[in-house]
């Protein structure tokens, strides 16, 4: 049987000790490789071209380039590496702008080391990393006036969708994996990987994290 590739994994954080205990946490898994670490967003597509990570871990807040803009940098590519975002949740706003930008979720720089291996893992595969919880907490703190314009757009790309479709999309809000989906809705995963892809397309989405915000952006509604 042939070996699988470890997954290669580029740090951009402008604290060199932050970079060098992600790195030492991350080299604990067997199928993970940290194979670079820069301290500015405005040195990642060089560190992207040389090292080839399928995962960046993307801080926000760095004294050059921010991590929004090194994150569309990253997407306009022709096969970019997926993006978790790395926050102290001092920043909020800027979560949203990493996640519109492309991001595929984020973590919040206190997770346990094993909720970052498994994030790691999870985005590879294609699975969204995003709490629930946290994200309600992203969405309370919009002006009123922002999420009532977020739940009327959410609003508006649902109502493209099938019934079936809808049913799927609220499954990917609540942060289930496709097999759990499947199992809910009595399909197959493969199904499910076609339905997510239909509802992207239909909504003009990037990825399911941003699908997963517009179905929270519809479940908090005053009152």
């Amino acid at each position: 049987m042939a070996a699988v590739s470890p997954i290669r994994v580029l740090i951009v954080d402008d604290d060199p000790l932050v970079r060098s205990g992600l790195s030492l946490m991350l080299r604990g898994a067997d199928d993970l490789l940290v194979v670079g670490g820069v301290g500015d967003g405005a040195d990642v597509p060089a560190a992207v071209e040389a090292h080839a990570p399928d995962v960046v871990l993307m801080d926000l807040r760095m004294p050059g380039l921010n991590g929004i803009d090194a994150t569309r940098l990253l997407r306009g590519r022709a096969e970019p590496p997926h993006v978790l975002v790395l926050t102290t949740f001092d920043a909020d706003e800027l979560v949203f702008g990493a996640l519109q930008a492309g991001a595929s979720g984020f973590l919040l720089k206190d997770t346990p080391p094993e909720g970052i291996v498994e994030a790691v893992r999870r985005v590879v595969s294609g699975e969204p990393v995003l709490s629930p919880s946290v994200t309600r907490r992203l969405i309370a703190h919009l002006v009123p006036e922002e999420q009532a314009r977020r739940r009327a757009d959410a609003e508006r790309m649902l109502a493209r969708l099938s019934v079936r479709e809808r049913e799927v999309a609220v499954a990917v809000g609540q942060g289930k994996a496709n097999a759990d989906i499947a199992a809910e809705l009595h399909m197959s995963v493969g199904t499910v990987k076609g339905y997510i892809s239909r509802i992207l397309t239909k909504t003009g989405l990037a990825n399911r994290v941003q699908l997963a915000l517009v179905v929270h952006g519809i479940s908090m509604r005053a009152g």
